[in-house]
């Protein structure tokens, strides 16, 4: 009678689950919904107004710039495909999702990651041409070779993003229909699976190891020949500009890859975290770049900067000026009025 009951308890598969995302917070949950709404709106607000600033000014119709607002559009999409059911899983505690919900969410989830991690190497080779081989930048960073960053950008996301996927479709989930996380990440889905998961787990610990170690390798190189480079320009005002811009980049670098890694290791490594902490880090995972990137490049991209500044100046000259006739002509109203 046992070994019946497990086997039929194995050839379960459940394909409704629940999203409980940081469970120890209990009835501490409803009053996260405001804050959690108003990041989204942020995050939403902030990129779109850079990358609106990037596409109305035409001065900033440079590869630089064009990445800098792919790479914004991305982070709307990752915030997008994770905090609006994130959110409504704070109003109830268990929050409903289908598989193929759960997995359409992870890949959208992993194809975003991927392309961040993408265009910042479109970055890297579009400041070292800038700064390594400044004479042929025009000739050689040319719209023709955007596109095709970008066509490459996105077939080496989709390569990664749809085995993992369909590696995970294919796995049995018998074990319970709760998932204790907020999103559907890979790991969270696999940690509910049944079966002989060795070549799953394998599997994408070697994507992640090979793209990441990839891209560090990739990036490291690039960055110490650019900033090489930067420091034997004889202009000064050119270097400090080259220097600064190569900061913006390798602030987003950190932060977009250091809360990866810190993640990875919590969730393969220490089994002992709660899942509190473990939801935590994966939300500064997924959602501080959304939140930063939008700041270090507008801010500190200088040409980005005036532009969103002279956008704000005009608005309130606007208004101003509507205001002034409107003043005048109460004045005007008063000075008829009898004393």
């Amino acid at each position: 009678m046992g070994e019946e009951g497990n086997t039929s308890t194995f050839n379960i598969s459940y394909t409704s689950f629940f999203l409980v995302g940081f469970p120890g917070l209990r009835e501490w949950r409803p009053l996260l919904v405001l804050p959690l709404t108003i990041l989204y709106v942020t995050i939403i607000s902030a990129n779109a107004l850079v990358i609106h600033t990037v596409v109305a000014q035409r001065s900033l119709h440079q590869p630089m710039y064009v990445l800098i607002a792919l790479l914004l559009a991305v982070n709307i999409c990752a915030a997008t495909a994770v905090m609006p059911k994130m959110t409504e899983g704070f109003v109830h505690y268990a929050n409903p999702i289908s598989l193929h919900g759960c997995l359409a969410q992870m890949f959208f989830i992993y194809f975003t990651l991927l392309l961040d991690y993408n265009l910042l190497l479109a970055m890297a080779l579009d400041r070292y041409i800038a700064i390594c081989h400044p004479l042929r930048y025009t000739d050689l960073m040319t719209s023709r070779l955007l596109g095709l960053l970008a066509i490459l950008a996105l077939t080496r996301s989709l390569l990664v993003a749809v085995p993992l996927v369909v590696l995970t479709a294919r796995a049995r989930f018998c074990q319970t229909a709760v998932i204790g996380h907020f999103t559907c990440e890979y790991i969270a889905l696999l940690s509910i699976a049944c079966g002989d998961l060795t070549f799953n787990n394998r599997l994408g610990l070697a994507m992640r190891l090979v793209t990441v170690t990839l891209d560090l390798v990739l990036l490291g190189t690039s960055y110490t020949r650019i900033i090489y480079d930067a420091f034997r320009i004889s202009s000064g005002g050119a270097r400090a500009k080259a220097l600064h811009t190569c900061g913006s980049h390798l602030l987003v670098i950190l932060t977009i890859y250091l809360s990866g890694l810190s993640t990875s290791i919590v969730f393969r490594v220490a089994k002992t975290v709660s899942q509190d902490v473990q939801n935590l880090l994966s939300a500064i995972y997924l959602l501080l770049p959304g939140a930063l990137n939008p700041v270090i490049y507008g801010v500190r991209t200088r040409e980005i900067w005036q532009h969103v500044e002279k956008m704000f100046c005009r608005k309130e000259l606007v208004q101003e000026v509507g205001e002034k006739p409107k003043s005048l002509q109460n004045v005007r109203v008063e000075q008829k009025l009898p004393g």
